[in-house]
């Protein structure tokens, strides 16, 4: 599993790419450096944006705040910014849960 993953002194970043309304909300994999991610949510007044943000907060046990949408706010490929977590800690979790 290869996840571009960008760590700095705030926390890490790194690429999503998001499926919406799917059957569940779920990892899928990789694909080209990015996580894939499959939600339930449909891509309209930012709610998929949204579950995008609770699902990894969830995933990695830390608060809604602590998730940052960078860019992508309109399109399925986005940047997610997770503060508070290392590069390893975010690889480890990942793996675990896919």
């Amino acid at each position: 599993m290869m996840i571009d993953i960008r760590e700095d002194e705030d926390g890490v970043t790194f690429r999503v790419k998001v499926q919406p309304r799917a059957s569940k909300n779920q990892l899928a994999g990789v694909m080209g450096g990015a996580v894939k991610v499959r939600l339930t949510a449909p891509p309209v007044d930012g709610e998929a944006n949204q579950a995008c943000l609770k699902f990894f907060a969830d995933l990695f046990g830390v608060s809604l705040r602590s998730v940052e949408l960078v860019t992508g706010h309109t399109g399925r490929n986005k940047t997610l910014k997770v503060h508070g977590l290392t590069a390893g800690r975010v690889t480890e979790l990942l793996k675990a849960k896919s």
